[in-house]
């Protein structure tokens, strides 16, 4: 019996290589002669570059880089084991997590140490770069990220100016490094808004980094002016790109500068985990993730798998820790079934503290009952 274990991880409490490592102790336990093929999974967001890394055989490096408003901070990236691609994610220089909430602040914030990070990944040879930008406290349109990459952003005087989401409308020339890098980036990007408008980047994201309401239409009219001198300078019309808002205007951004492609984060993390290479000829997948709702409908990790399972006929169970879909939900997602690992109520810090003893023990019934039947029917 063939059981591919595809689970994101469960937030707050365990990470998808530990949720693999509990669902492998359940299944040993009850079926010891299985083959278990371990792919830790994530859907573009937090975690996916270190995923990422693990499933190559990569390293993990550590560098100091500017945060959202230019203080140094720790930031992390992986490069996979043939040093070809690097694995970035904006929110771990870049991200809202990193500031209190009295420094939000989108007119000053910015994504530099998110460029910070790519050079020093293309420092290191490679000539690749997977991207994630959830997360991001910016509203720069990547003007940031562009900068700390060598390009220039010059205002009426010809003079360079500090790239960030209150300096858009005073840009005029934007001026390209010499030796551009010409590698390929891929960019995990799960939101379509576009870049400006009422669904862009500023008044649908600009609130939650800071932005009051008279502060909206200040930002957009940045973004839009940024757009048009784009259109105008390089031919390119993002404004209404879908994708182009994402992270503050970072997936435009990443367009423009690095001539990137955006990818639905889930589809990016099958590709670059080849998990339908390794899904072909299994008798059982188990994914998982800490809460199978209603996002879960929306293309998040669980829907990306079961649509790819379902292509190779083969069945997907999921586990969770909390279960709000009903059956016809269930169905509509393309899953097997679904089972909460709790056993019984619990407070949350009772959860949290034995999710892997839970994840361990309902593998172990799931897959005694499967194994059973499996056998039962050859």
């Amino acid at each position: 019996m063939k059981i591919l274990l595809a689970p994101d991880k469960f937030k707050g409490s365990l990470t998808a290589s530990v949720v693999c490592a509990a669902m492998t102790e359940g299944i040993r336990l009850a079926n010891p002669t299985a083959e278990v093929i371990a792919v830790p999974m994530a859907d573009g967001g937090e975690g996916t570059a270190e995923v990422l890394t693990q499933v190559t055989g990569g390293n993990w490096y550590t560098t100091t880089v500017q945060d959202p408003i230019g203080r140094p901070v720790d930031a992390g990236y992986g490069i996979s084991g043939d040093g070809t691609t690097a694995y970035i994610e904006m929110a771990q220089a870049s991200g809202l997590r990193l500031l209190h909430p009295s420094d939000y602040n989108p007119f000053q914030t910015n994504t530099f140490g998110t460029g910070e990070l790519m050079q020093q990944a293309i420092n290191q040879g490679v000539n690749h770069i997977v991207l994630g930008i959830g997360g991001s406290a910016t509203n720069d349109a990547g003007t940031g990220m562009a900068a700390a990459l060598g390009w220039r952003f010059m205002d009426e005087s010809d003079r360079e100016m500090r790239p960030c989401g209150g300096n858009l409308s005073d840009i005029r020339s934007i001026l390209p490094p010499e030796s551009p890098w010409a590698g390929v980036v891929d960019v995990a990007c799960d939101v379509t808004n576009p870049l400006v408008g009422q669904q862009g980047a500023t008044f649908i994201y600009g609130p939650q980094k800071g932005a009051k309401p008279d502060d909206l239409p200040v930002l957009d009219a940045g973004m839009t002016h940024l757009a048009e001198l784009i259109h105008k300078q390089f031919g390119l019309n993002l404004a209404m790109m879908p994708g182009a808002g994402a992270a503050g205007g970072l997936g435009a951004g990443t367009v423009l500068f690095l001539n990137a492609h955006l990818t639905e984060g889930v589809n990016l993390l099958i590709k670059h985990t080849q998990l339908a290479e390794k899904m072909a000829g299994a008798d059982l997948v188990l994914t998982g993730e800490g809460r199978i709702d209603n996002q879960t409908l929306q293309g998040k990790l669980i829907a990306g798998i079961t649509r790819l399972a379902n292509e190779q006929r083969v069945p997907v169970i999921a586990l969770c820790g909390s279960l709000q879909l009903t059956p016809d939900e269930l169905i509509t997602l393309g899953l097997t079934s679904a089972f909460s690992i709790m056993p019984g109520p619990a407070s949350l810090d009772d959860a949290i503290a034995n999710a892997a003893d839970y994840v361990k023990q309902m593998t172990f019934q799931l897959i005694r009952t499967v194994s059973t039947i499996w056998h039962n029917t050859m």
